[in-house]
């Protein structure tokens, strides 16, 4: 059986943010790495810089992923690319992946990778929401695809087929206009009121308020998919797992499955034996091996299954 073949009777592995359990997410060692595990397609997070380029990193801010400090929105991307965004995973990087001081990508620079990848690939684009940009975010995402050859209507470039995904449903309505509904994805999961105090470290009452926002983004993005608004349900596992009857209901209406982050060998074995059509792991070889294990979907997904 050929890999094209395979990925006819398994669903399609996209590498999370590149093969980020092996190397520092978004950067290019993760990315090279991915093709190499032989991932369907990678997944990747975007923000505006300063003065309006569209970089890989998923938060908004840059203590966690880089030796700098502050908002990505206040920096250059000439600025960013001074920083290190790679020796906080403490991983040597093969000279093969490139120097320290080329880590950090740009969109452009992901999809020159792409580009030279040798066969097809799939790329999903997540639109991270707040923006202190807006809808600036999506536009100028749009504008430079364009400038790269990439055309609306098939949402192809060259080798790579583009799709868009949000947690924010402005940001999903937004893209609607520009490209068929099959290209997006609406993300979804369940928003928990301590979890975001604690993440985002706010207080009791701004905390509810932020939450209260989530909440009511989660609603609408499940209503979106209930409408078949887009054709793409994005769920986390744990919401696959929560919400069996959502998931069915989304499945036999025809939405397509992408669903994150899985990387344990329950979860790939669930998504498996409920059809679910796109995995996004920090793991692609080792999800990949694992989807090639005839007896994995009869199995472990039988027993790991909840009711439908």
């Amino acid at each position: 059986m050929t890999a094209d073949e395979s990925a006819l009777t398994r669903p399609l592995v996209y590498a999370h943010r590149g093969a980020s359990a092996d190397f520092a997410e978004h950067t290019r060692a993760a990315y090279l790495r991915a093709l190499a595990d032989g991932a369907d397609g990678v997944e990747c997070d975007v923000h505006l810089t300063r003065d309006q380029q569209v970089v890989l990193l998923h938060d908004s801010n840059l203590d966690r992923t880089s030796d700098g400090t502050g908002p990505v929105a206040e920096r250059t991307v000439d600025q960013l690319r001074l920083l290190d965004f790679s020796s906080w995973k403490g991983v040597r990087i093969p000279e093969a992946y490139g120097p320290r001081s080329e880590q950090f990508l740009t969109l452009p620079d992901l999809l020159d990778l792409l580009r030279v990848a040798g066969r097809e690939i799939g790329l999903a684009i997540e639109l991270k929401h707040p923006s202190p940009y807006q809808l600036k975010l999506e536009d100028r995402v749009l504008e430079v695809l364009r400038a790269e050859g990439w055309d609306a209507e098939t949402s192809r470039l060259g080798n790579i087929r583009v799709t868009f995904m949000s947690f924010s449903p402005d940001s999903v309505r937004h893209l609607r206009k520009a490209m068929p509904a099959e290209f997006i994805c609406q993300l979804v999961d369940d928003v928990n009121v301590t979890g975001i105090r604690e993440e985002l470290g706010l207080g009791p009452f701004t905390g509810s308020a932020v939450a209260n926002v989530m909440k009511a983004a989660q609603l609408e993005g499940e209503r979106i998919l209930n409408d078949g608004e887009v054709a793409i349900a994005g769920p986390g596992i744990d919401y696959v797992r929560r919400h069996p009857a959502a998931v069915r209901r989304w499945l036999d209406s025809g939405r397509r499955f992408r669903v994150w982050t899985v990387d344990e060998e329950d979860d790939v074995a669930l998504c498996r034996g409920l059809g679910i059509h796109e995995i996004t792991t920090n793991r692609p070889a080792q999800v990949l091996a694992r989807l090639h294990q005839p007896a994995l979907a009869s199995s472990s997904a039988t027993q790991s299954q909840p009711p439908l």
